[in-house]
């Protein structure tokens, strides 16, 4: 009976001791407010609304396989022009979505970057819940309505809080050291074209901690032992002029 009423608080922090006792009676379990409260007291839990709810890290990990985030970023080019970058990254398997760029993302722009992801949703073998984003003027009320029609819903971030949406944060660091940082740019379709290769290799090749040191979309290998590996056996392929480096096994 006690695991029972401290699981029921601690997954609805909301309800109060007579709700508790109620659905533990719906449940064919007789018993009384007082003995709910005094066992919720024992185990310091207090009053509904003082329990702690479910924490941002929690909802971010429980939710990960039908969540999206967007985010921009910003390029300078070597004529002193800045280019915006739009993407998404699925929070479930870091998979990337590079969406596009331009110097100028006005509403109209940004709302058609959002129509042409939102038509892909329903392929998808997990349907997409929640989209977060942060409070930037670029996302606007047409960009959002694009989504809630596909059901999706979605979630804002604190003022000033860049780690409320960490995982897109992280892949800009993660473009910019391994990627741009290391090149200089001429226009906006050299930073797409430079984009389009990285995106690939970083969803099909670079390995994640978060993911067991697996790409997001692994691609299908031969299982062998790394003593029976010779140094001939494993080919390079150079991308981006040889900024990258991708390794497989001779066929």
């Amino acid at each position: 009976m006690r695991e029972l009423v401290l699981r029921l608080a601690r997954e609805n922090p909301r309800w109060g001791y007579q709700r508790i006792a109620g659905e533990l009676r719906g449940l064919g379990l007789t018993v009384s407010a007082s003995t709910v409260r005094n066992l919720l007291a024992a185990a310091g839990l207090g009053p509904a609304g003082k329990r702690a709810g479910l924490s941002w890290r929690e909802f971010l990990r429980a939710q990960a396989q039908s969540m999206l985030a967007v985010d921009f970023f910003t390029v300078e080019t070597i004529w002193l022009r800045r280019l915006y970058v739009l993407f998404y990254i699925e929070l479930g398997t870091r998979r990337v979505h590079f969406a596009d760029c331009t110097p100028n993302p006005d509403s109209a722009w940004v709302t058609q970057q959002a129509r042409q992801l939102a038509w892909t949703l329903p392929e998808r073998a997990t349907p997409v819940r929640f989209l977060i984003r942060d409070r930037d003027s670029k996302f606007t009320r047409d960009f959002d309505t694009v989504f809630r029609s596909e059901g999706v819903e979605i979630i804002r971030t604190p003022i000033r809080s860049p780690k409320a949406n960490a995982i897109a944060e992280r892949f800009v660091r993660t473009v910019r050291a391994e990627c741009l940082d290391w090149l200089l740019i001429v226009d906006r379709r050299h930073l797409e074209q430079v984009l389009r290769v990285y995106v690939d290799h970083y969803n099909r090749q670079r390995p994640h901690r978060a993911l067991d040191l697996r790409p997001p979309v692994p691609e299908q290998r031969t299982l062998q032992l790394a003593s029976s590996t010779r140094p001939g056996d494993v080919t390079r392929r150079d991308r981006l002029g040889g900024l990258i480096h991708e390794y497989s096994l001779a066929a």
